[in-house]
């Protein structure tokens, strides 16, 4: 039998610092280095043990954990990329024990209505005035028209997702609930078909994870957690040039703009040997409420066009088959520029581990967790799992 690839990598622990719409007194260092120390100190891993740093403030957190030379991330990889990459590092000798990191804090001063790191001043956006929601509106009224999805669908997204967030005390928006699809379709709209609870908020706030050897993290208290896949796909740069559902490259067939994704979550798939119908919890990344409908068509869960009938009926709640964002995700728990993205993979880990507070899936063996969409023009996924 042929080995996995991950099979001498495994993720020891996730943590999440405080997060908050602002976080007044601290830096994107400061809280970036709040968790790196977090991680490894509820993992019980020594910060003299750590050889590699990867994702975001890289070098400043080498700095600040006083490390001696250590492998550090030679692009700037966020989200799952940098998990991916301290795996093949570990995979590889390059490592053995490796921070993922991120954070965000001070940055986002200016308080307008879309976040900065969405507002290049890019040539091919600018005069059509885009901006992330009406990109991501693009592709997800071309759906409804095609498709026949509704904004019930949409909004019964949202409403999940945002009911995670209330009953969870580490979510920016706690007690900001309980939510109906009506409620959700009362707020007033932002780029049709997106109201405006059907979006993300911004905050600020840090994450990190630790990752290791499995003959390293036998001597640790929390339950190792493997990578069973993962993969990416690109179709451009995210944000400077105007999306459609229907856009592909010039070069080779492929799957369209809307339902990018389908190729990394294929190879993860392959790579672990399982297929969607093993997936326990799904912690998709909802930027928009249409994105999570989408992803569950590419991602090979239905059909395309099924994805509005497939999140009725309870399916994507807490007790369903395929419970979401099981911490309120990017429209409640947090929506920190780059420590979002990584947040995730933490919340998959947690959810695997037994450790979440709120919405914890009994029994999960099998968590997916994704990045970016279609309105960015990219999507990552990665499988997570207890066994090879």
């Amino acid at each position: 039998m042929a080995h996995h690839p991950y099979e001498n990598v495994v993720i020891a622990g996730a943590y999440n610092t405080r997060q908050a719409r602002t976080l007044p007194g601290e830096t994107s260092s400061s809280i970036s280095l709040e968790a790196a120390l977090g991680v490894l100190d509820e993992t019980g891993i020594r910060v003299d043990e750590v050889d590699g740093v990867f994702g975001a403030m890289c070098g400043e957190v080498v700095y600040g954990l006083g490390l001696n030379s250590s492998m550090t991330s030679g692009l700037d990889n966020v989200g799952i990329p940098a998990v991916v990459e301290a795996v093949h590092a570990i995979a590889s000798g390059m490592c053995t024990t490796a921070l993922v990191v991120a954070g965000v804090a001070g940055a986002y001063s200016d308080r307008g209505s879309t976040a900065p790191w969405t507002r290049p001043a890019n040539e091919w956006v600018v005069p059509f005035g885009l901006y992330t929601a009406a990109e991501f509106a693009l592709v997800a009224r071309r759906h409804m028209h095609v498709h026949g999805t509704t904004p019930e669908q949409l909004a019964t997204v949202a409403a999940t997702i945002r009911n995670n967030g209330s009953i969870n005390p580490q979510a920016v928006y706690h007690g900001r609930g309980p939510y109906s699809p009506r409620d959700i379709l009362d707020s007033r709209m932002v780029a049709d078909p997106f109201h405006l609870l059907d979006c993300a908020m911004t905050s600020e706030g840090g994450c990190a994870l630790v990752l290791t050897t499995p003959a390293r993290a036998k001597d640790l208290e929390l339950r190792p957690i493997r990578v069973l896949g993962a993969g990416a796909d690109r179709l451009g740069p995210a944000y400077q040039h105007p999306p459609s559902f229907d856009l592909t490259g010039s070069r080779s067939a492929g799957a369209p703009n809307g339902l990018v994704g389908q190729r990394a979550a294929r190879i993860a798939f392959t790579t672990a040997g399982l297929a969607p119908k093993d997936v326990d919890v799904c912690e998709f990344y909802d930027p928009f409420s249409f994105e999570i409908i989408r992803q569950f068509e590419a991602f090979g869960f239905c059909s395309e066009g099924e994805g509005g009938d497939f999140v009725m009926d309870g399916r994507i709640e807490p007790d369903g088959e395929y419970p979401i964002t099981t911490d309120g995700g990017l429209m409640s728990f947090s929506h920190a520029g780059r420590p979002q993205l990584l947040q995730r993979v933490a919340r998959g880990v947690h959810q695997l581990q037994g450790r979440c507070t709120t919405n914890q899936i009994a029994g999960a063996e099998v968590a997916l967790c994704s990045n970016g969409g279609s309105g960015a023009l990219y999507s990552d996924v990665i499988l997570l799992g207890t066994e090879l």
